[in-house]
């Protein structure tokens, strides 16, 4: 299958700026943020200021030509719109994810470090995660009109859920279902982040010490790796740090 996607360019999250949105997110990344964008090793994280409310709004692919990407989308009946150097999916194709593509070569480099933060910042996004209630229209979608490689199809009745696990690049597009609910035809929703730590103690420890709330790191679910929660500075948005683990 023809590629449309290379990689997972950015992520756009809206929050206030009054509130401290982006001194949140430097001090959850240990990074510098330059007019509210940020970038670890390999996606950015822009952010928006918005009063009324914090989330995740949009996803942002990186292409190697947007005329070409436009067309194969036109052919798997995805309906697009340019909009100046970013090529808009209809949200009803994406089924209520904000998906966009944008021209990209080369990979931006990431933000600065904050003072000494260097060896317990965050090195990367390790998964993106989307709620769906409705998987097999997931996979349609992701795989057959997107093209990304469907790497993990799995239930587990003791998690609750069905997860899908996209390769992208070096990092994961987790859609999860939820098994209980069933399956009908809502739209799906981006929902949270799973940062990837070189060093997930010296991370942890880090930010306790910068005043956000951590859980103690606890064994994962993928063998070998450890995770913690991240219960603020995220504006809203459902947030794990994963290290332990190599790249994908």
């Amino acid at each position: 299958m023809t590629k449309v996607i290379a990689a997972l360019d950015h992520l756009t999250l809206r929050a206030s700026f009054v509130s401290g949105a982006v001194g949140a997110y430097e001090t959850l990344l240990g990074r510098q943020a330059g007019n509210g964008a940020l970038c670890v090793g390999n996606v950015g994280l822009t952010i928006e200021d918005c009063a009324d409310t914090a989330r995740l709004t949009s996803m942002n692919f990186a292409t190697a030509d947007l005329d070409k990407a436009a067309r194969l989308l036109e052919r798997r009946s995805v309906t697009t719109a340019r909009d100046g150097d970013r090529l808009a999916l209809s949200t009803e194709a994406a089924h209520g994810v904000a998906i966009g593509l944008v021209q990209r070569g080369d990979t931006p480099p990431p933000s600065p470090f904050l003072k000494s933060s260097e060896a317990a910042a965050i090195g990367a996004l390790d998964h993106v995660v989307v709620r769906t209630p409705n998987p097999e229209r997931a996979i349609a979608f992701y795989a057959g009109r997107l093209g990304l490689d469907l790497r993990l199809d799995r239930s587990n009745p003791a998690w609750g859920a069905r997860l899908l696990f996209f390769r992208c690049g070096d990092l994961v597009v987790e859609i999860a279902h939820d098994l209980k609910k069933g399956v009908s035809d809502a739209p799906d929703e981006l929902w949270g982040l799973s940062w990837r730590a070189n060093d997930i103690d010296a991370c942890n420890e880090r930010l306790k010490k910068a005043g956000v709330e951590v859980t103690a790191p606890r064994p994962g679910r993928r063998p070998g790796s450890h995770v913690f929660s991240v219960q603020s500075h995220t504006a809203n948005v459902p947030t794990i740090v994963i290290g332990g683990i190599g790249r994908w």
